[in-house]
């Protein structure tokens, strides 16, 4: 389904590029951006992405993120209809998933560039010990105590500025599917714990605590674990985080959840859940065929306890080495046209 393109090396940007890593100086970043609203329809062809009216969506765009830097391949190129549909995703806010190696400077130049553009910033921390339980996206922090050397750099890192934090997606609900090993439950519960109490110090931040998603059949097995990882003095909850469940779904889930831990409000991935789920073959969320773009990014979701739509897991990027897939995280430029395409 999607295009087999023989030119795939020369067209795509570098694979194993991660708009997260080593961007010490990402507040310049901005330069070429306008922190301005409007529609972002305007920026059809050339410049950077311009910001999201603030109004509508409170996230930073990186205006130099792998789907920007693809549509400005695809553009030398040539291959203007491509850079259109990849456009779909380049000005779209997505997250930004922090590395260990230099997360203090990531957390600082992502807040700061988003600062300049009067944004927030959306920050994914995903490195608990013993993460994936060993899968695609298996490794994580060596220990606890590095957890926590971790979760402190990327305070400092944030410090007052505005950021929103996705807290640890599938660490929650890998205890409770037994995923990962019962050894290490107290372990991962109080580094949750010590993550949120952290975080939500900060005084500008907000911190949601992903709890699954809307394919989980059994969610009132969440609910105990949630508290126990410190939900309730969390923000809120993320669900559906890479996955692709309806946004339908993913909200009754969700509320399945807040009604349990006190209606806390929640956010949902929609980043690529245009199509729903793929209900066919082998691990069916691993860069699933077919599956398009869902809902925009924005604050304004016509429910009070759905705080935002957001794309969290970046459309584009690998879930693994599945289906012709590079590693997880990567970009990988046939999906994303697959998904932008598929949108309609």
């Amino acid at each position: 389904m999607y295009r087999n393109d023989t030119g795939r090396g020369r067209r795509s940007v570098a694979r194993g590029v991660r708009t997260g890593v080593a961007l010490a100086g990402a507040a310049l970043l901005l330069s070429a951006c306008s922190s301005s609203g409007g529609d972002p329809g305007e920026n059809a062809s050339g410049p950077p992405p311009k910001q999201q009216p603030k109004s509508k969506n409170p996230y930073w765009v990186n205006p130099e993120g792998n789907a920007a830097r693809q549509v400005a391949v695809y553009e030398k190129d040539g291959e203007r209809d491509d850079a259109e549909l990849i456009r779909r995703i380049a000005r779209r806010p997505v997250a930004e998933w922090l590395v260990p190696e230099n997360a203090e400077d990531q957390a600082r130049g992502f807040t700061e560039a988003a600062e300049k553009a009067d944004r927030d910033a959306l920050l994914v921390l995903y490195n608990i010990p013993h993460r994936d339980c060993g899968q695609y996206s298996g490794g994580g922090a060596a220990d606890g105590d590095a957890y926590r050397a971790f979760v402190d750099e990327v305070a400092r890192g944030i410090g007052d500025r505005r950021a929103t934090v996705i807290l640890e997606p599938d660490a929650v609900l890998h205890m409770v599917d037994n995923c990962t090993p019962a050894q290490f439950h107290e372990e991962r519960y109080d580094l949750l714990d010590g993550a949120v109490e952290k975080l939500t110090s900060l005084k500008n931040t907000k911190v949601y605590l992903d709890a699954g998603n809307a394919g989980w059949r059994n969610p009132d097995s969440l609910w105990e674990p949630l508290k126990r990882s410190g939900v309730e003095r969390a923000d809120g909850f993320s669900v559906n985080v890479s996955n692709f469940q309806t946004t339908e779904a993913s909200t009754e889930y969700g509320k399945k959840l807040s009604a349990k831990i006190g209606g806390k409000p929640f956010v949902i991935d929609t980043g690529r859940n245009g199509n729903g789920p793929y209900d066919k073959g082998k691990d069916p969320w691993c860069n699933p065929p077919g599956r398009a773009l869902g809902e925009e990014p924005t604050t304004e979701t016509g429910d009070p306890l759905v705080d935002a739509y957001l794309w969290i897991k970046r459309p584009g990027e690998s879930d693994g080495t599945c289906r012709g897939g590079p590693k997880a995280g990567e970009w990988w430029p046939e999906y994303a046209l697959g998904l932008a395409k598929n949108a309609g």
